[in-house]
């Protein structure tokens, strides 16, 4: 995942305000990779993932287990 630098003013703003905004920002980017992850799973062959000891079943509903953080 590509990171950005943006700087935000924080002068103006509450550290409260600041605080929300930069784990609002950390949620969206972990929910951005896990759904690279299962896109990245769901292209994989039942082969494929009989290789590395998953099931379809599984990918779609575990693949949170599988992302890297």
């Amino acid at each position: 995942m590509y990171s950005s630098n943006v700087t935000i003013p924080a002068r103006n703003m509450r550290p409260g305000l600041l605080l929300a905004i930069v784990t609002a920002a950390r949620w969206l980017a972990r929910k951005i990779t896990e759904r690279r992850n299962c896109n990245a799973l769901m292209e994989l062959s039942d082969e494929q993932l009989k290789d590395i000891g998953l099931s379809r079943g599984q990918t779609e509903s575990d693949v949170h287990v599988y992302s890297r953080t």
